[in-house]
């Protein structure tokens, strides 16, 4: 249930063959639909013992329409945290009930948008639940939640942990008289239904992941009681799963997550409250790969160098974060057929003008030559889906890929096919973007508040 070594180099043969890779289209992202489908039947297989569950794909994760159209169809709903993600859900075919906005800094406009459309809004903390009390109509339909940081620590990664004590995310329950603020806020607020909470999800163990989510439904019925009545409806469990990224194999599971929530709280996911879930890497991200042209080869200071497309605007964090963000690279000749022969180290470095622009360090490969082609495993999530416009480089070209026969049954390999999921940016829409028509505007283009 990955795109497999053997399904990528198919795919990136059959890529070359199309003329998708070429010497004028020298990266592209690709992505295994079948794979992705499978990932979600597997998410609601883990699920199904689960009486009421909402699949919300988190949009950030890969925010391009045909694939959350993908999603939809697949069953899930969606996850967003700006006005653009929300436009993209709205855009792919999402029911505002099967959207969650959610967003540390929401503007009042934002707010009243998500209020007006019925979608689902999780207040950050408790002055947003004070705009809500004077932006909420009367017959709203949205379902309305509070974030809470259940303070539970980080994992591996820092930066991907968002339940530590200083997180900006959600209240922080743990400080001094936070969660009877949070209790009292439930109490006079009946609309309010729905707890909200995220651990974190690449580099956090299940077991913190776990630990967090079942203080959240402690929090809830301590929340009932308190109010005497059934107030809270649902718990929306937010954040992902870690991904591998050392192979091809997938973990952790889906049904490894469930098994993990219900050893830590049995009660957590047995039908009291409906249950909202927020998965976004670990649905797409081992189904896409990075594919790039090897422009130049060359050494320095006795170390090889390939000289390709794909650097930090593909593959941010992984040069700024090498050791938790690191990616598989494989190797192919110019028509796309894998290379074979004694591996050498090499760095794979990208075409950004800064020095730090390097995928991979002394990565071993076969020897590699002008025109070569290779491939980032792994890139499916926050990759070539979110580039990044330094040095005013084209976002790259993604191509949905549908494998025609997986050899099952005995069954020879046939043939790739290809939809184009985004197609490259030409310099002209990166000049516009950059506001070529309005050239003259620091020169001639000033004027009154009122004619602007």
């Amino acid at each position: 249930m990955s795109f497999s070594t053997d399904k990528v180099a198919r795919a990136v043969r059959q890529a070359v063959t199309d003329g998708l890779l070429a010497e004028d289209r020298p990266v592209a992202g690709l992505l295994d639909v079948g794979g992705v489908r499978e990932s979600v039947a597997a998410l609601h297989q883990a699920f199904a013992g689960v009486p009421e569950v909402l699949h919300a794909f988190a949009a950030k994760a890969c925010p391009l329409v045909p694939v959350l159209r993908l999603l939809a169809d697949a069953g899930m709903g969606c996850e967003v945290a700006s006005p653009g993600e929300l436009r993209l859900a709205l855009d792919a075919g999402f029911a505002p009930a099967r959207i969650v906005l959610d967003s540390p800094a929401k503007t009042r406009g934002e707010i009243r948008e998500a209020l007006d459309l019925g979608v689902a809004l999780n207040a950050d903390n408790l002055g947003e639940l004070d705009r809500i009390d004077a932006l909420r109509p009367a017959d709203c339909s949205s379902v309305l939640g509070l974030r809470v940081n259940p303070q539970v620590g980080s994992g591996s990664i820092g930066a991907m942990s968002t339940a530590t004590a200083h997180s900006k995310f959600g209240v922080a329950l743990r400080d001094p008289g936070a969660r009877e603020r949070v209790v009292e806020a439930f109490v006079r607020r009946p609309w309010l239904t729905r707890l909200h909470a995220h651990v974190g999800s690449q580099g956090c163990p299940l077991p913190l992941i776990a630990q967090g989510l079942a203080a959240l439904h402690g929090l809830a019925e301590e929340i009932d009681a308190r109010a005497g009545r059934r107030q809270i409806t649902s718990l929306d469990l937010g954040g992902g799963l870690p991904v591998n990224f050392a192979d091809d194999s997938v973990t952790p599971t889906y049904a490894g997550y469930v098994a993990a929530l219900t050893a830590v709280e049995p009660a957590l996911l047995d039908g009291r409250y409906q249950v909202v879930t927020e998965f976004g890497r670990s649905l797409v991200a081992k189904h896409g790969v990075t594919a790039a042209r090897v422009e130049y080869v060359k050494e320095a200071g006795g170390r090889r160098i390939a000289l390709t497309h794909a650097g930090a605007q593909v593959a941010t964090r992984t040069v700024f974060m090498p050791q938790s963000w690191p990616l598989r690279v494989t190797a192919y000749g110019p028509d796309g057929t894998p290379k074979r022969g004694p591996l050498v180290p090499y760095d794979i470095a990208g075409p950004l003008c800064f020095a730090g622009d390097v995928v991979a360090h002394a990565h071993p490969l076969p020897e590699l030559a002008e025109g070569d082609l290779v491939a980032l495993h792994d890139t499916g999530a926050y990759y070539f889906s979110a580039p990044w416009a330094y040095n005013s480089l084209p976002r790259p070209a993604v191509y949905g890929c549908l494998f025609e026969d997986d050899g099952q049954d005995g069954g020879q390999d046939t043939g790739v096919l290809f939809a184009t999921v985004r197609p490259a940016q030409t310099a002209r829409e990166i000049s516009l973007e950059n506001g070529s028509d309005r050239a003259d505007a620091l020169l001639t283009g000033f004027a009154a508040p009122s004619r602007r």
